[in-house]
């Protein structure tokens, strides 16, 4: 039987998704407390690999066992031997042809930023930080020179492993409440760091350090030595994939609604 499941975590204390021979990362953790639960060793697939530091409030896994149970017995009886910044959200049984990473059509990020002359406490490590003011005409104006099918080099890190750094990016919001930004992306898929290196790049703009063409230009270049330093993981959240509606996976959990 192949099992969906979709799943929460705070990354500051993990080092990534991916397994480590340290062991100290999200997939360690979610493998070790599923293998306890199922009383069998379970090895997952992930839709979307985060970084250290880097949160998740819908990652979706599959993996294929023998066990059987009930969706709610997997994620309240899984949930037991997990961590507390762990916690499986929902269950799916979606069929053999299920891939949490191939079937997926798009994934969605959002990253959290407090605008204030002095850092986060309260929030530490759960939002990110600038203290210059922003200008969100000019985040908007910036944001709108990437939206489309384009080659992404200039915002790849060097340890990149995907097979084209072309994508296309579809949408890009800005919202701000209070001290606080909003930034959500949605793309086809996104290059290791991408959206933390076009964080740099939006903020040096709406910062006025910078100007919304040289956005263009950092594109065209397509070479990572011109485009913003690599921003703070710490605000960084994937909101998790998106698949044909008829596979029945949720889209929705309720950490989507903590977040400003």
């Amino acid at each position: 039987m192949r099992v969906a499941l979709g799943v929460s975590y705070r990354g500051g204390g993990y080092n990534g998704w991916q397994s480590q021979p340290n062991g100290r990362t999200v997939q360690d953790a979610l493998e070790k407390g599923l293998s306890a639960f199922a009383a069998q060793p379970i090895r997952t697939i992930c839709a979307g690999r985060t970084d250290t530091g880097v949160h998740g409030l819908n990652q979706v896994i599959h993996f294929d066992t023998d066990v059987e149970r009930e969706p709610f017995s997997w994620v309240r009886g899984s949930n037991r031997y997990l961590p507390p910044d762990i916690a499986i959200q929902w269950c799916r049984f979606p069929g053999d042809a299920f891939h949490a990473r191939n079937s997926a059509r798009g994934r969605r990020y959002a990253y959290l930023l407090l605008e204030s002359a002095v850092r986060p406490a309260i929030e530490s490590g759960q939002c990110g930080w600038i203290f210059r003011p922003l200008d969100q005409s000019a985040l908007e104006a910036a944001a709108a020179r990437l939206i489309g099918e384009h080659d992404f080099s200039s915002f790849r890190s060097s340890e990149c492993q995907a097979a084209s750094p072309v994508k296309t990016l579809r949408e890009i919001t800005v919202q701000r409440r209070g001290a606080y930004w909003r930034f959500e992306f949605e793309a086809s898929a996104f290059l290791h760091h991408m959206v933390r290196n076009l964080m740099g790049c939006l903020l040096a703009v709406g910062s006025g350090t910078r100007t919304p063409d040289w956005v263009s230009d950092v594109l065209a270049a397509r070479d990572r030595k011109v485009a913003a330093p690599t921003f703070s993981p710490d605000g960084l959240y994937f909101l998790g994939p998106t698949y044909d509606a008829e596979l029945d996976i949720p889209r929705e959990v309720s950490a989507l609604n903590w977040l400003p």
